[in-house]
C-alpha cells in the first residue's frame, strides 16, 4: 500500500506491507511523521490507498462497507475523547445501544482499570466528569485514559487499536494495562502503536517505519540483535 494526501506531491507511506491474523499482536513503531497514524487511518478505512490494496481475510477491503468494517473495530487514538457525562457514559458511549447494561460497563472497567478511578468517585460510575456542569469532577490524563480505555473494552470487536495507549499512565498503571491487553487480545487481532518498548514488546511482532517505509520487522529480541533502526 501506498498513499499521498490530497494537493500534496509525496508519498506518506511507499510500498507498506504486512500481515497480521487472530490472536496475534502487532506493534508499529517509528519516529513522529514516520507513518504509523496513516496505517491505522488506513485499516480503519478512513482514508483510502493512493496505490495497493488491503486485504481482508483474502478480500479486498473496498469491497465491504466502510461502516461494516469499522463495527469489526474498536480503536483508542492518542487524542481520545474527554466527554463531559457521567462515567458510565463516557465507558458506554462505544455502544450506545447498550448504554443501560451496567453489568458490561463494569465489566469493561475492570478490565481497562477504570474501575479503580470510578471507585473514588462521590456517587461511582452516575458522577458527573468534567467542569461544565455543576458538581463535575475533574480527572487527571491517566484517569481519562482509563475511561478512553473503557469504551474500548466495552466494544466486543474483532480488531482491537491502540494508539499510543500508555502514554498518560504511570509505569505501575502501565504495566497492569499491558497484562489486561494480553489477557483481552487472545482471540483478537491486535494493533499496537507506541514509543514505549514495554508497552511494544507484548507483541510478537514489531515493523519498524522510517519516511514511510518499513526498514526492519521482528521480535524485540531479533531486532535488537540486528543493530538496526530500532536497536538504536
Amino acid at each position: 500500500v501506498s498513499f499521498r494526501y490530497p494537493l500534496t506531491d509525496r508519498d506518506v507511506l511507499s510500498d507498506v506491507s504486512f500481515a497480521i491474523g487472530k490472536g496475534q499482536a502487532l506493534a508499529l513503531v517509528g519516529e513522529n511523521g514516520a507513518g504509523k497514524t496513516t496505517i491505522v487511518k488506513l485499516v480503519t478505512r478512513l482514508f483510502e490507498p493512493t496505490s495497493g490494496r488491503i486485504l481482508l481475510n483474502g478480500i479486498d477491503a473496498s469491497r465491504f462497507s466502510q461502516r461494516s468494517v469499522q463495527r469489526e473495530m474498536s480503536i483508542i487514538f492518542q487524542d481520545y475523547g474527554q466527554y463531559q457525562m457521567t462515567a458510565r457514559e463516557n465507558i458506554a458511549l462505544s455502544r450506545t445501544d447498550r448504554l443501560d447494561d451496567h453489568v458490561a460497563i463494569q465489566n469493561a472497567g475492570e478490565k481497562s482499570g477504570a474501575a479503580d478511578v470510578v471507585n473514588d468517585l462521590p456517587e461511582r460510575y452516575d458522577t458527573m466528569l468534567g467542569r461544565l456542569f455543576p458538581g463535575g469532577r475533574q480527572l487527571s490524563g491517566g484517569q481519562w485514559q482509563r475511561l478512553a480505555l473503557g469504551r474500548l473494552y466495552f466494544r466486543p470487536a474483532s480488531v482491537q487499536i491502540f494508539d499510543e495507549p500508555t502514554a498518560a499512565l504511570d509505569a505501575i498503571a502501565e504495566a497492569a494495562m499491558i497484562d489486561r491487553l494480553r489477557e483481552h487480545g487472545h482471540d483478537r487481532i491486535t494493533l499496537l502503536i507506541s514509543h514505549r518498548f514495554s508497552t511494544v514488546r507484548l507483541a510478537e511482532r514489531i515493523v519498524v517505519l522510517h519516511e514511510g517505509g518499513i526498514v526492519e520487522s521482528g521480535s524485540h529480541e531479533e531486532l535488537v540483535a540486528q543493530r538496526g533502526v530500532y536497536a538504536k
